[in-house]
């Protein structure tokens, strides 16, 4: 389980591009202030860009500078505020795609995996740019997952894998599967289980393998094919994380 809390924790790959717009096209007074703002981001200094883009801001009201501020309130931990603010940037332009995809990266950093999942759709539906809608697929799936590990924490498996298998539709998360296998054994689907243990371990990069072993261990189990379901937990306990775990079974089996 702690590959999995470890997998669900991964909030700053949210936070988007985080290199300067080009004031192109922006009033002078509120470009020079921009670039400050710019400048003093590069240096850490997010307060006081901060400061400067709402200066600017008080010169043009501007969808990159509201970007540009929302990000530095990102980076100084006000990601609550960060919110208002890049509303406003889309306000603005409408088709700002990274700033759809900043806003669903606080909203997931606030722990509300629909607005997160609401924005990220949006840069699916308006952008023209592959790489940044592919990476938008995984945030979309990481953002069910969190979801189906919400479920899973309140009893309701069912509801979790209804999560888990959104979130494999957009990107084949390994902890995702990893997730859906154990939530198919709480379920008492063992087949399933089965199958989502075996894919979090051919799509797996981030977890280790005990878990997948130890879930289609149970499986197995569940199935009453004690044989297979040994074997499995013979590999689980190899994994420091489930070696306790698989041992008990391998106890309850013999």
């Amino acid at each position: 389980m702690k590959q999995i809390i470890k997998f669900f924790v991964l909030f700053l790959i949210l936070s988007v591009v985080t290199s300067e717009i080009l004031a192109q096209e922006m009033e002078p007074e509120a470009a020079k202030l921009y670039n400050q703002g710019n400048e003093q981001m590069k240096e850490g200094n997010f307060n006081g860009a901060i400061d400067s883009y709402d200066k600017a801001l008080q010169k043009a009201q501007d969808h990159r500078i509201y970007y540009q501020k929302a990000i530095a309130q990102k980076k100084s931990n006000k990601v609550q505020e960060s919110v208002p603010t890049l509303q406003k940037a889309i306000e603005l332009n409408p088709k700002f795609d990274i700033a759809y995809n900043a806003l669903g990266g606080s909203f997931f950093s606030l722990n509300n995996m629909e607005e997160a999942i609401k924005s990220f759709e949006k840069v699916i539906e308006i952008s023209t740019n592959k790489k940044l809608k592919d990476q938008v697929k995984e945030y979309i799936a990481r953002s069910y997952a969190k979801l189906g590990n919400n479920a899973l924490a309140d009893g309701s498996p069912e509801k979790a894998v209804q999560f888990f298998n959104k979130a494999i539709e957009n990107h084949n998360l390994d902890a995702a599967y990893l997730a859906l296998a154990k939530a198919h054994t709480e379920a008492g689907n063992w087949d399933n289980a089965i199958s989502a243990g075996e894919n979090a371990l051919k799509y797996r990069s981030s977890i280790s393998k005990g878990g997948a072993y130890y879930y289609i261990g149970l499986a197995y189990k569940g199935k009453g094919d004690m044989n297979k379901a040994k074997e499995n937990f013979n590999l689980a306990k190899a994994d420091p994380t489930y070696r306790a775990t698989a041992e008990y079974e391998l106890k309850l089996i013999k």
